[in-house]
């Protein structure tokens, strides 16, 4: 949970279609359509299913997810996790056992031994 922020869990039983925005965490539990931006951080729980574009501050993926989801920190897919579409984050963590399915686009620096001066052979 962000520090500070407030949490809001959407239990198995309930469904939601439309946007959902807000300053906190939200937790999904059961089934979610639509676009979700928070300021918290996004988490599907096991045996929750979504199909959305997640703008957020960390993102964790333990249930079915499709779409697209942009965090400003870290994106985990967790063992029971799946997910296809679109993913840009500044970290990502696939597990073991998770099944991902897109693209990836994040950020991160290259180790010196793997860059060389433009036109350089090694």
């Amino acid at each position: 949970m962000a520090n500070g922020s407030s949490e809001t869990v959407l239990g198995k039983n309930v469904r939601i279609r439309g946007r959902i925005s807000g300053d906190g965490d939200l937790v999904v539990q059961g089934s979610l359509e639509g676009d979700v931006t928070l300021r918290g951080d996004f988490t599907l729980d096991e045996g929750a299913e979504a199909t959305s574009s997640i703008t957020a501050r960390g993102v964790v993926v333990a249930g079915a997810l499709e779409g697209a989801i942009q965090a400003d920190a870290e994106v985990t897919v967790t063992s029971s996790g799946r997910f296809r579409g679109d993913v840009r984050a500044a970290q990502v963590t696939i597990e073991d056992g998770a099944v991902f399915a897109g693209r990836l686009d994040a950020e991160f620096d290259l180790p010196p031994e793997l860059m060389s001066e433009p036109g350089k052979r090694r």
